[in-house]
């Protein structure tokens, strides 16, 4: 089994990520939180946890991982610090460390903040973790959903490199399709914008590595 360090595994998408890492049969699911008191809530359900902050060094937190999930996000309280740097920082280390893959959440309008009005700054940030990703060499994928809501996963989504459009998504959904990411024959090496749609999470990545390959 692979180990998959997540940063953000607190959060409420995370929360969700951890579940479907845990019960998959490739994955071994390590959550990275800041907080001694978040350790508890994952360990008494028999996950791994370390402790880390964004903020500060995280070479200790990249020991033995084989692939991350980035999903973390400072809610719009620090975004150049956490959301920018503090993926810049996981990112370094994930590439000393040789990583195999970084699966980033992003968020769609993060190439063009300018046009997202009163999430100027918080795209901004996006964009800027985005591209340094895709400079960086390490194997990636970048997810990016539109608005999130806390509806019921459907296993079903509309994915394109670029959608044209706005929308809704289930956190489930997003969560799903970030493990699905992870897989070896999951697409890398680019960007993507999902919303709910009607074709399966599976189908529609497996259509994407087809388009690309």
């Amino acid at each position: 089994m692979e180990n998959i360090l997540l940063a953000g595994a607190n959060g409420t998408t995370g929360k969700k990520i951890v579940n479907l890492l845990k019960s998959s049969q490739y994955f071994n699911p390590i959550a990275m939180v800041r907080k001694q008191e978040q350790i508890e809530q994952f360990k008494s359900q028999g996950v791994d946890t370390v402790l880390a902050d964004l903020t500060e060094d995280l070479t200790h937190a990249i020991e033995g991982v084989d692939k991350v999930v980035f999903a973390a996000g400072s809610g719009g309280k620090n975004v150049v610090e956490v959301d920018q740097e503090g993926a810049k920082r996981l990112m370094a280390v994930s590439k000393m460390a040789n990583v195999k893959k970084f699966v980033m959440l992003s968020s769609m309008g993060a190439d063009t903040p300018e046009e997202v009005e009163g999430m100027e700054d918080y795209m901004k940030a996006k964009q800027n973790a985005d591209q340094h990703l895709k400079a960086s060499k390490l194997n990636y994928t970048i997810v990016r959903p539109g608005t999130l809501n806390n509806s019921e996963g459907k296993g079903k989504i509309e994915l394109k490199e670029k959608l044209n459009k706005h929308g809704e998504i289930s956190r489930a959904d997003v969560a799903q399709t970030l493990v699905r990411a992870l897989h070896d024959d999951a697409p890398c090496n680019i960007t993507f914008e999902i919303l709910e749609g009607d074709t399966l999470i599976g189908e529609a990545m497996n259509e994407m590595t087809m388009s690309v390959s």
